[in-house]
């Protein structure tokens, strides 16, 4: 059995690290106030981002968040995002990998339930 891919959550306010590996923006939308020379990219994957759709219904409310797990598990099952998420999966495979998201609670995020699918991915 291979160890889980290494798949950190960041913020894409936050200064970025030495150790990021590589930085992968998962939003749809470019965050507010943050230039691309700043935000230190080596992507920005808007393919697996949640529809806008999912996105504006869900608004950040904790209360829904099991229930736009399973929505956006749903949405990442279409093929163009299936392809970005297999991409991510293979970065990840070779890198150590940090997701960013505007999103002021990670654990609430697309993106927290990106790196969860990325770590089971090779279990």
């Amino acid at each position: 059995m291979t160890p889980a891919p290494d798949v950190r959550l960041r913020r894409i306010y936050d200064d970025s690290a030495d150790d990021d590996g590589i930085r992968v923006l998962v939003d749809r939308r470019w965050p507010r106030g943050v230039s691309k020379t700043r935000a230190e990219l080596d992507e920005w994957c808007t393919d697996v981002a949640p529809s806008d759709a999912l996105r504006k219904w869900y608004g950040h409310d904790p209360a829904k968040f099991e229930e736009f797990g399973s929505r956006y598990r749903r949405e990442l099952d279409e093929p163009e995002r299936a392809s970005a998420l297999r991409h991510l999966q293979l970065m990840a495979a070779h890198d150590r990998l940090t997701l960013l998201t505007a999103t002021r609670r990670l654990e609430l995020s697309q993106a927290a339930i990106l790196a969860d699918m990325l770590r089971a991915a090779d279990q």
